[in-house]
């Protein structure tokens, strides 16, 4: 008979989680080329609060973003870890984390993304630091493709919504798994396949005026790529078996605003088409309620001939998340429409209103296991704030800690359980550029980088009140949270 879980199993993978895009700065050395990152202007007018898209815009705003050269452009710069990291590792090492989750900058391996051989320059810094991620003793877990397509192939090819994307990213991926064999165990294909249209230029390389259905162009990208990943793990089983591939996707698990009947359906169509991505990549195929929802809103997907054999051959192989926030669904003001939700009264706003909610871990994650029964791993969840420096150089964010502590209690009880987690990795365990405002405030890390928005400051890292919390975490395998 099972047992009940009591904690974490042994060699559980504590560890943390950061994206090329926002941490390695050097944009335009050994050979690499733009990428959908690099034109995320920092706008100090900017509504915190209300951040409807991360970076794009027309093709001609884009065009404008790659020759303009007065705005400053933070993620091309990072917290240049490009070059320090061996000592950000160390730091990360004597934190104590089992794994290290980053990306590959597709655009440092194919800086325009349709040659025929890879950058050696490219893949030589990666080849340094995944050894270095491993000597320093943490599993390297990486990203495929997090927000860094080379950006020609959105300016001549128009991204995922050209089905030619396809084998451009199949074969940035085959180098990678052959390069990597044997040192990478888990690959995240896709970081959050389903946060659009928020982040679709970013995700899928789409721009705002590609099409004049936005909305049938967005998921013919995302089509696209299902059949990509589908090809990447198919590859994988031939190249690496002992290599995992998974999906990854952004919670976007909503509850009803009241118990009348209206906000409870459409709480649950809403779920439901959050689901879908899941659905096509863990379960093989498109659900009828998806078809259903591009049948009624004029949506005409091109599927080829054999897309639907190759979905169903090759589902992923583990569901990565990121959790942070959740919200409600009121039918009387939020629609059908991703991510279209409303504030839940019940939880205290921050400066970003992504409202701390660690009930909603707990709920989010036993949806999904209860729904697919695959292993999941937890691959972002933290509290971006604004840290401020005392003058003896300390970091008191007990705030921070709070909102670890409660998510790791909720992470627990899923275990309990029998939920299977792979690892729990916090998200910017250094302070890097935030991904969705492009700024250094918004902070997540244990250890702090003194750079401000702007990238002025002296670039030096001091240790958080978090950075021994979370160290005593992991030394006890979670049974410590105080």
């Amino acid at each position: 008979m099972k047992q009940v879980p009591k904690g974490f199993k042994d060699h559980f993978l504590w560890g943390g989680a950061v994206a090329a895009c926002q941490i390695e700065g050097a944009y335009d050395v050994d050979g690499r080329g733009l990428s959908t990152s690099d034109i995320h202007a920092y706008d100090s007018r900017m509504d915190r609060a209300h951040i409807e898209k991360e970076g794009g815009g027309t093709l001609e705003g884009i065009m404008a973003a790659m020759n303009d050269t007065t705005s400053y452009f933070p993620k091309r710069h990072g917290i240049d870890f490009y070059h320090t990291y061996k000592e950000d590792l160390a730091l990360l090492q004597e934190l104590g984390l089992k794994a290290f989750r980053t990306s590959i900058s597709w655009s440092r391996i194919f800086p325009r993304g349709d040659e025929e051989e890879p950058n050696e320059k490219g893949l030589e810094f990666y080849d340094n630091l995944i050894d270095e991620i491993i000597r320093c003793g943490m599993e390297p877990i990486i990203t495929m493709s997090h927000y860094d397509i080379p950006l020609y192939l959105v300016t001549e090819y128009g991204g995922f919504g050209n089905r030619k994307m396809i084998d451009f990213f199949v074969k940035y991926a085959k180098v990678l798994l052959e390069r990597y064999k044997g040192k990478v165990k888990y690959w995240i294909v896709c970081n959050q396949v389903n946060l659009v249209p928020t982040v679709q230029f970013g995700s899928l390389g789409i721009y705002d005026d590609q099409a004049e259905n936005m909305e049938e162009l967005m998921y013919q990208a995302v089509h696209n790529q299902f059949v990509a990943g589908a090809k990447v793990v198919e590859l994988g089983k031939t190249i690496d078996p002992d290599a995992l591939l998974g999906t990854m996707v952004a919670d976007g698990t909503f509850y009803p605003a009241t118990c009348d009947p209206k906000d409870v359906v459409l709480t649950m169509k809403k779920n439901r088409m959050q689901y879908y991505f899941t659905d096509v990549q863990l379960r093989g195929e498109y659900p009828v309620y998806a078809l259903r929802y591009f049948e009624e809103n004029g949506i005409h997907l091109h599927i080829e001939d054999g897309d639907e054999e190759l979905l169903k051959r090759n589902p992923m192989q583990f569901l990565a998340i990121s959790y942070y926030s959740s919200k409600v669904v009121d039918h009387k003001r939020n629609t059908i429409k991703a991510f279209d939700g409303s504030q839940n009264s019940y939880l205290e706003p921050t400066p970003w209103e992504w409202r701390a909610d660690p009930l909603g871990f707990y709920n989010c994650l036993s949806q999904y296991w209860d729904r697919y029964q695959v292993p999941i791993m937890i691959a972002e969840n933290g509290l971006g704030a604004l840290d401020i420096v005392e003058e003896d150089e300390s970091i008191h964010d007990g705030y921070r800690i709070d909102y670890l502590r409660k998510h790791i209690e909720q992470l627990k009880e899923c275990v309990k359980d029998g939920v299977d987690i792979l690892a729990y990795l916090s998200w910017g365990p250094i302070d890097i550029v935030s991904s969705s405002s492009a700024e250094m405030s918004k902070r997540y890390g244990y250890i702090y980088v003194d750079l401000d928005d702007l990238g002025e400051g002296s670039g030096k890292r001091f240790k958080k009140d978090s950075f021994y919390w979370y160290q005593r975490v992991i030394q006890s395998n979670g049974e410590t949270l105080e």
